[in-house]
């Protein structure tokens, strides 16, 4: 039999079974710890120092954020920092607990593991375990969709839950109430747009007709791409620059053709066409970021144009007024009484970029959760509770389960409840006392206990108003198993060799 001596290039690695296993577990588990300190009201906060030009400064608690600005060269620890940014894409939040659960329920494989049990093993224990803590789960939502009092009521509750553990707790209630009144589009007939007005032009247009366009509005500037141009005097060069302003002139002519007191272009205008927009008593905005101009025309009930030979095939918007305002220093434009009704826009103060940041994050997180459980109305109580429900039916499939299966169930119901325990760590409470008290209350019929943080004691989570959505609970459970699976599958690791650059000299 002919050996293969070496298959891969010098510089590559490879590891393989239990030292790849330990590797990718080591890996997970890290990421883990890194992040679990953040879980939960009273967790802290991590300071992200980038090490480029400025050295930007970030502090946040938000797992999404921390994991993004890391540089991490393990594999495995690579997909937990990938399943909290799907976490945060898909739902907005439990970004940490995602982490934080994959990584619980490694350490228990790695204990399982070691004991001679087979990852498969474990694996089809764990994917029992799942099913069976989602099902739990669903026999305890609650959903008030038909009532919309109590499911704004219960957004509230969401909304204030979800910014308990961020920079804006102490404001909660303010916050909550603006993010919930922002998704249930009670306020909503204002939309602001951060430019400025240019010189010379109209600061308030009622019954506004807008026109919201990409073009180029820079062309009154000798620009000719790809081609070489000879001219014999100054005075051809002045023909070239009169006829590009010109076309230009004709190009605002059929913009104004359309009818419209207002031009949006998310491109820059230079000072010719501006000029040309001020004498025809126009308001020009210009350089408009994409995002802006997109929600603009959602909002106003117009089309983007980029052409405008057919003025009857362009779909204009419209706004009752448009004014600028001033908030703080700052000049915008404000958007009133627009057409769809179905945007609007927080503008948020703080005493400075790092809080006002942490701040915007905080809010978007709420959002997210909230917009998702408009689509999902099934809301979950919060402060540990679902947990402890999941770890107690888990722990009776265990008991009813034959086999070696029925240690990885067994070891998925310990995850669970570390969960808990880890956001009563963080508060600087006793955990080992806290969770056995937790563990006793549950086990009477319908309890409604978590752990309150505030009091530092054993809760009724009815009472205090601590809710989640589902949509958040069950993306944390299936993606976090899910990780936890990938991961347990590993048998080698290989590395492949660095690139070398060619020598062109």
């Amino acid at each position: 039999m002919v050996q293969v001596e070496r298959l891969f290039k010098d510089e590559a690695t490879e590891e393989k079974g239990e030292r790849a296993r330990m590797a990718s577990f080591i890996g997970a588990m890290a990421i883990a710890d890194l992040v679990k300190t953040t879980l939960g009201p009273k967790g802290m906060d991590k300071i992200l120092q980038s090490t480029g030009r400025g050295h930007s400064v970030t502090v946040t608690n938000d797992g999404a954020t921390i994991l993004k600005s890391l540089h991490i060269d393990n594999p495995a620890a690579k997909v937990l920092v990938e399943i909290s940014k799907v976490q945060d894409d898909e739902v907005g939040d439990g970004t940490t607990s995602v982490v934080v659960l994959a990584g619980e329920l490694l350490r228990e494989a790695e204990k399982l593991v070691a004991t001679k049990i087979h990852p498969m093993t474990i694996i089809a224990g764990f994917r029992m375990a799942a099913e069976c803590a989602r099902e739990a789960l669903l026999k305890r939502v609650m959903d008030n969709k038909e009532d919309p009092e109590k499911f704004k009521a219960d957004l509230m509750k969401i909304a204030m839950t979800t910014l308990s553990s961020k920079i804006l707790s102490q404001d909660k209630e303010h916050f909550a109430k603006l993010a919930v009144d922002a998704v249930m589009r009670l306020k909503v007939r204002r939309f602001i747009l951060d430019k400025k007005i240019g010189i010379g032009q109209p600061k308030r247009i009622e019954n506004a007709k807008i026109l919201v366009a990409n073009t180029a509005m820079d062309t009154d500037k000798v620009k000719i791409y790809g081609a070489r141009v000879r001219v014999d005097s100054m005075k051809r060069v002045a023909e070239i620059e009169a006829a590009e302003k010109e076309k230009m002139r004709e190009k605002v002519q059929k913009i104004l053709a359309h009818g419209i007191n207002c031009f949006v272009n998310r491109q820059l205008i230079y000072n010719f066409p501006e000029e040309l927009f001020a004498d025809a008593g126009i308001l020009a905005i210009e350089h408009a970021d994409f995002d802006g101009i997109e929600r603009l025309a959602l909002v106003t009930g117009g089309d983007i144009a980029s052409t405008f030979d057919n003025p009857e095939s362009v779909k204009l918007g419209h706004c009752k007024l448009i004014e600028e305002i001033m908030i703080g220093e700052d000049k915008l434009i404000k958007f009133s009484g627009v057409e769809m009704g179905q945007a609007c826009t927080i503008v948020l103060r703080g005493a400075s970029n790092h809080v006002l940041d942490e701040a915007e994050r905080s809010l978007h997180d709420a959002l997210c959760v909230l917009s998702q459980t408009v689509n999902d109305s099934r809301v979950l109580l919060g402060g540990g509770w679902p947990e402890m429900v999941m770890a107690k039916a888990v722990d009776e499939l265990a008991r009813k389960t034959p086999g070696k299966k029925s240690h990885a169930i067994e070891a998925f119901s310990r995850a669970l409840i570390a969960i808990p325990t880890i956001i009563a760590d963080n508060a600087g409470l006793d955990s080992a006392d806290l969770v056995a008290r937790l563990r006793a209350e549950h086990h009477k019929e319908g309890s409604t206990a978590g752990i309150d943080v505030i009091t530092g004691a054993v809760g009724d989570m009815a009472e205090r108003g601590i809710s989640e959505a589902f949509k958040v609970k069950q993306a944390v459970l299936l993606s976090a198993t899910e990780a936890a699976e990938m991961i347990l599958r590993v048998d080698e690791i290989i590395t492949c060799a660095p690139r070398k650059r060619e020598d062109r000299m």
